[in-house]
């Protein structure tokens, strides 16, 4: 069984968002082939797309036995879970979850892309990915997420600074508080 580390971005701007992203990264834990190692802190952006409100953005890494489209299911089943409707393209949500690296795995079927494709001109992504896996390398360019990062910039980005984590350990556990 191959053990892959995998970066997912999670955002929500419907409802108590804040609670929506612990309880999304608990129901992650809870599959048996998923370990979720770290979280970065939250950040406020405000949104692509129609009026809506600011959106709160974290990024976790984990790891798992699942394979990327296995793992692309279960974003999409928790998505659902937490009540997502994609009725208006980059519109309100109450939560997305983005599978974004996947290894090294580079792929491009007409259900999923690896790396994720905009990831990379977004600093609501990268700004919170670079703060927890500043040394993982773009599978296709060879650069770094902070050397990416850098370049785009934190315009608009503003770390949450009063945001309880989202994730701590306890005894080689995670708890989500």
């Amino acid at each position: 069984m191959t053990v892959t580390a995998s970066a997912i971005a999670l955002g929500s701007n419907v409802g108590d968002s804040l609670a929506t992203l612990r309880a999304a990264i608990s129901a992650l834990e809870a599959h048996a082939q998923v370990t979720v190692t770290v979280a970065s802190s939250v950040y406020l952006t405000k949104p692509l797309g129609p009026p809506q409100p600011d959106i709160f953005n974290a990024c976790i890494l984990l790891k798992t036995t699942l394979t990327a489209p296995e793992l692309l299911s279960l974003l999409l089943a928790i998505e659902t879970t937490f009540g997502r409707v994609r009725s208006q393209h980059w519109g309100p949500r109450t939560l997305d979850l983005d599978l974004l690296l996947f290894g090294q795995q580079v792929l491009s079927t007409p259900t999923l892309q690896l790396p994720h494709p905009r990831m990379w001109q977004r600093g609501f992504v990268l700004v919170p990915l670079a703060e927890i896996a500043p040394n993982w390398h773009n599978p296709i360019s060879g650069q770094t997420i902070a050397e990416i990062s850098a370049v785009v910039g934190d315009a608009g980005v503003e770390r949450l600074r009063d945001a309880p984590p989202l994730l701590s350990r306890i005894a080689g556990r995670s708890v989500v508080g």
